[in-house]
């Protein structure tokens, strides 16, 4: 089979090698063997390449976190499921593993596609909007990084949830996708500063809730406008940059700031990842949520596409097709 491998880390379009005779992976105990039918490229996939990820597979490894695929054998075959791949059989290949126990059923409204987008970015943004920072109808949040795949999860379930929903982007092309995304205000930090536009927006009150997939910059502007008895959710670290958080600035604003780090729900609480895919299912149903495909590449393409996702070149999600 074809397939995406990497034997060395490094840059990804330095250390990603298409493999075009590579063994089809054998499945253990309790895992499945899917043919891929689609592949969502996740900012990890990169970090994973580089050595820079907290999950570090066995070299060589074929790299792809997350996906759509159809059980080929076993009872299960002829199953449609989405979930996480079983590194070091990733996903970018014609082939790989699931685990039985987290592979979820591809929801019927979606095509392949954007079903292999669904489940980290929306569960991420899912659990982070919920359950850490418990988000109400009417509340301000704030969404930094809204058009690309995490955050663009988090625009649309936040509106879901009756938020009224600012979306920050750098630059116009990205502002014009959060918009479209149903963003009820949209800031280029390229041309506007957020926090004045925030305090503007909210009367001087603030963001309720703050999502930052970014780090650095965003997190510190976040605390300058952030609404008494705001949330401010730390989901990852895109701009490089881990903040150190005042403390004593949190103590004297009233402010809370959250992590998230949606796997360890799987590990921890697999059944609010199920129920949490049942309402995502029937968002997706309704026409509510949908995952935003900004590009269908071929198998050959994987390496550029980890590339642009990495350098925060793409919006929503690229998706591999092998």
């Amino acid at each position: 089979m074809r397939a995406w491998q990497i034997a060395e880390l490094g840059a990804p379009l330095d250390v990603m090698k298409l493999v075009e005779d590579a063994d089809r992976p054998v499945p253990g105990e309790g895992q499945l063997l899917v043919r891929v039918r689609a592949a969502a490229v996740n900012f990890p996939d990169a970090l994973m390449a580089a050595g820079r990820y907290q999950v570090r597979p066995p070299l060589p490894y074929t790299p792809g976190v997350e996906l759509c695929g159809e059980v080929v054998e076993g009872p299960r075959a002829g199953e449609r499921l989405i979930g996480t791949a079983a590194l070091p059989a990733g996903a970018f290949a014609e082939y790989a593993l699931m685990d039985a126990a987290g592979a979820l059923p591809a929801p019927d409204s979606l095509d392949d596609a954007e079903a292999s987008a669904l489940l980290i970015a929306y569960q991420t943004a899912w659990f982070a909007l919920h359950r850490r920072a418990r988000l109400a109808s009417g509340e301000t949040l704030l969404v930094h990084a809204a058009a690309g795949g995490v955050g663009s999860a988090a625009v649309q379930l936040g509106k879901a949830a009756g938020a009224f929903v600012v979306a920050v982007v750098g630059g116009a092309e990205k502002a014009e996708v959060a918009r479209k995304l149903g963003a009820d205000l949209v800031i280029d930090r390229k041309s506007e500063d957020f926090v004045a536009v925030v305090r503007a927006a909210t009367g001087g009150r603030g963001a309720d809730v703050v999502f930052d997939p970014v780090g650095g910059n965003a997190y510190t502007g976040s605390t300058k406008c952030i609404a008494f008895e705001g949330r401010i959710v730390v989901v990852g670290f895109a701009s490089g940059e881990i903040p150190a958080p005042q403390l004593g600035h949190a103590l004297v604003k009233n402010y809370s700031v959250l992590g998230l780090h949606w796997g360890l729900y799987v590990a921890k609480d697999p059944g609010a990842v199920r129920d949490c895919h049942e309402a995502l299912t029937a968002l997706a149903a309704d026409g509510v949520v949908r995952p935003l495909i900004s590009d269908r590449v071929p198998l050959p393409g994987a390496a550029d596409a980890v590339h642009r996702v990495a350098t925060g070149a793409s919006t929503g999600r690229i998706v591999v097709l092998p």
